[in-house]
């Protein structure tokens, strides 16, 4: 509706300087006009000199109520466009963290960083050309049309002139922005990779030297990517000094003609301003269009990385609230499990049976590749097995009800992931802060053996940890894991190398801690250092040569080891 006002408007100003610049050359002739003369008698004008002033006015009223008009389409244009980037960029993250694990893990993470940020700002500037140039294919009808009342030679001929030139330089421009718009999607996601490397890497970066190298990766990516954008807005710009010049020319050369003709310049005159504030509204009309369509070819393939990841498909439970705990009463039952990541790709695992019973305490070993944590990931529900079943008391794990298995479990991983706010908000991830219960994770940080930290700190449990925890230390950070975990009050605790960056002295105390828990948590360790284990009621171990499951006693582990250094 605005697009039409505006239009309209436009149309209006354009058509009023007709009769304000025949008052001010000939207002007898405006005077005598017989479509005038209803204005006339209501303003009770008793001669042509009156008219000068109301129709001043009247010319400066329009042109301000047009610019008004342009200046709320181009607020509501914006508004939209921003909007609906914040929707994609909203919708584009939302089901990227619900995609499968394996999916996760297969991508880069830069591909979907550099989608929801850098490519879905482009996607701004696509939505907001195509509203752009279908403002002013209007707004050139509105023009056009009044043109064409006033002068239909000079009309048709500046229109279709025009028209044909920017025509020509669209099919001359095509391949080189589709080629920038490649260049642009490419480069802007290795700009998004190389800077998580660096700086992901800042301690071997400043330790190895290694500054100049990672400036140059991001040069090579940034370099080209600032080059193919700037070339996209000389080509959408350039046009208009070209097309300026001839408009201007074609106006000279018509004041010229008419001059000469009966009437001379005083008749010229209001033709010749009508022209030519009509190739003022023309022109940048005509130069919006294209610029419009040069922004959009030239983020081609920007936009359709955002269509991909707007594609991604949400599981059946992302809009339903969270479900109730699966019934587990008695065991957890690997069944003829066999995994593999892709169909080119080897066995992970083959034929794994295994029953791990509730309340107990298993540990996992085996060489690097063995397939532990793979284990682990199909345990806690993040992969599905290739073939056979994970059972939980004889009910099959699927992707309908692995949410309501994953309810029942806490991870602790060895390289805990910590955001930059308080030691309070680490332990109770994910919980909004009015939300947190201060009790339950006073609690949990006395279990994890973190309270005697806590209290040496200034701020207590308000303290701020820094980005990934950089403010503490790598014992700290882990005993955080392990209060989160125990904040969950999930009964399946899944310790993976959780303890690797404890002094044995308090991984002794914390793991006397979890194992204080009581029967009714499920306790599963990954670990490389046997002492881990002690307390394990089972531990498997997993042979990567032929996936073979020994379960051993924690004194079997001893004596296998102590054989092996004999040897």
């Amino acid at each position: 509706m605005l697009m039409i006002l505006g239009s309209l408007s436009e149309v209006i100003s354009l058509g009023a300087i007709l009769p304000f610049l025949g008052v001010l050359t000939a207002p007898e002739q405006v005077y005598q006009y017989h479509l005038m003369q209803p204005f006339i008698n209501f303003l009770n004008l008793t001669e042509p000199k009156q008219l000068i002033l109301p129709m001043t006015i009247a010319f400066i009223v329009l042109s301000i109520v047009a610019g008004l008009v342009r200046l709320a389409l181009l607020y509501v244009m914006t508004r939209i466009s921003y909007a609906t980037g914040a929707d994609l960029s909203i919708s584009i993250y939302r089901r990227t963290l619900y995609q499968d694990y394996s999916i996760h893990v297969a991508r880069n993470s830069s591909e979907v960083i550099n989608g929801i940020i850098t490519k879905t700002s482009v996607a701004i500037g696509v939505i907001t050309s195509f509203l752009t140039l279908l403002s002013s294919i209007i707004l050139l009808i509105g023009i056009i049309g009044a043109l064409l009342v006033i002068n239909l030679q000079i009309a048709l001929i500046a229109s279709i002139g025009f028209g044909i030139l920017y025509w020509m330089v669209t099919r001359y421009t095509r391949k080189q922005l589709y080629n920038n718009s490649q260049i642009i999607a490419d480069q802007s996601t290795l700009m998004i990779k190389s800077l998580q490397e660096g700086l992901g890497g800042i301690r071997d970066v400043l330790i190895d030297g290694t500054q100049s190298f990672y400036s140059q990766v991001y040069r090579n990516a940034d370099l080209p990517m600032r080059r193919a954008s700037g070339d996209n807005v000389f080509i959408g710009g350039s046009p208009r000094f070209i097309m300026e010049g001839i408009g201007m020319a074609l106006i000279a050369a018509l004041a010229y003609t008419m001059t000469h003709q009966h009437g001379g310049i005083n008749s010229a005159i209001p033709v010749l301003g009508a022209l030519a504030l009509g190739a003022q509204r023309l022109l940048p009309a005509m130069q919006q269009s294209y610029a419009a369509y040069s922004s959009i070819k030239g983020a081609r393939s920007s936009l359709n990385d955002v269509i991909k990841l707007l594609e991604q498909p949400l599981p059946d439970y992302a809009n339903q609230p969270l479900p109730g705990p699966i019934p587990f009463e008695k065991e957890i039952e690997l069944n003829n499990l066999s995994f593999r990541y892709s169909k080119e790709s080897p066995w992970v695992l083959e034929n794994i049976n295994l029953k791990l019973p509730k309340g107990g305490r298993i540990g996992f070993v085996g060489i690097t590749g063995s397939g532990k944590s793979t284990l682990i990931d199909i345990i806690m529900g993040l992969l599905l097995p290739t073939s056979g079943e994970l059972l939980i008391d004889n009910q099959t794990v699927n992707n309908s009800n692995r949410r309501a298995w994953q309810v029942r479990i806490s991870h602790v991983p060895q390289n805990i992931y910590l955001s930059d706010s308080t030691i309070e908000e680490n332990i109770a991830f994910g919980v909004p802060k009015d939300e947190i219960d201060s009790l339950q994770v006073k609690k949990v940080t006395q279990q994890a053996q973190l309270s005697g930290v806590i209290e040496h700190l200034r701020d207590g449990f308000q303290t701020i940890v820094g980005e990934q925890g950089v403010k503490l230390s790598g014992g700290q950070r882990q005993r955080i894991g392990i209060a989160r975990a125990l904040y969950k009050k999930a009964n399946v605790i899944i310790l993976d190398e959780a303890t690797s960056s404890l002094d044995n002295e308090t991984e002794q105390a914390v793991m006397q801690s979890i194992e204080g828990l009581g029967r009714e948590f499920t306790i599963i360790i990954i670990a490389h250092r046997l002492t881990t284990l002690k307390g394990c009621d089972q531990i498997i171990s997993l042979d990567k040569k032929n996936n073979a499951i020994q379960i051993l006693r924690y004194e079997d582990i001893i004596g296998y080891e102590s054989k092996k250094l004999g040897e």
